[in-house]
């Protein structure tokens, strides 16, 4: 009787195992059909994880990060005035083949004073882990997908702009060393939304696409002379993965949905 259960439970063992297999399989085939997964559940921040400057890891500065509305959003009521606490919240799995897409707003300023930051948010890919990040370091090093919003006054501002902090990239084969590139995209006023789409296939290719429109693309993301020290976690000075944030940067901004579709390598 005793064997009998032992067979039972090996073969029971069996079973579970080819089970997991098949799941798994079933996970890396649903990957590979290029499905959308949401990325932001609506209802929680679980899965993101904040970081401002000069406080540590987890802590979420004046609740600036929250989901209202069913919209996560960065929120200022809570601030008397802006003393340059940068933020971002950090996604808890880093990617090197993904598409990102998200549909956002920006609503009016809440609070006075560093006129860069006006209508101006952004998702940092390619990021360096969160936890490496210094207690005062204001950004990470990564690629700013640059989001820019206007008024019905503003002349040209596009959106789906990049810039970079702590890296350099290539465009047409040439290095840009310039912090900041603007796209082609059209100017978006008021408090009307817009789609950004991010296609990462590693350091190979990134492309932005703003309602559809392709509007920036350039290749080879590489640590400045300033980042060398963060090479352990890229695995040499080309950045060909990293971590996903949204930025805090004093305005506020509501994202409807974030979504992921991870490609194949």
């Amino acid at each position: 009787m005793l064997k009998k259960i032992k067979k039972f439970m090996q073969v029971k063992r069996l079973i579970i195992a080819s089970l997991c297999i098949v799941f798994a399989n079933s996970a890396l085939a649903h990957n590979k059909d290029n499905q959308w997964t949401s990325i932001f559940d609506g209802k929680s921040l679980d899965g993101w994880t904040p970081k401002f400057a000069g406080y540590p890891l987890g802590e979420n500065y004046k609740n600036t990060f929250r989901v209202q509305d069913g919209y996560l959003m960065t929120n200022y009521d809570q601030y008397k005035k802006f003393n340059f606490e940068f933020g971002h919240l950090f996604y808890k799995t880093p990617y090197s083949h993904y598409k990102l897409k998200s549909t956002y707003r920006f609503l009016e300023q809440q609070l006075p004073g560093y006129r860069n930051a006006w209508k101006n948010n952004g998702f940092m890919i390619h990021s360096q882990p969160p936890e490496s990040m210094g207690l005062e370091q204001r950004f990470p090093t990564s690629i700013e997908v640059q989001l820019l919003g206007a008024n019905q006054d503003t002349e040209a501002r596009p959106t789906g702009n990049f810039c970079t902090p702590g890296c350099h990239v290539y465009m047409n084969n040439q290095l840009i060393e310039k912090h900041c590139i603007k796209s082609t995209s059209a100017t978006y006023k008021g408090d009307q939304w817009v789609t950004v789409e991010i296609e990462v296939r590693g350091n190979q290719v990134i492309k932005h696409l703003i309602n559809g429109e392709h509007v920036l693309e350039y290749n080879r993301p590489i640590l400045d002379e300033k980042s060398q020290h963060l090479a352990k976690y890229y695995g040499g000075n080309e950045m060909k993965s990293g971590y996903i944030a949204i930025q805090a940067e004093n305005s506020t901004i509501q994202f409807k949905s974030i979504e992921l579709m991870v490609l194949a390598e």
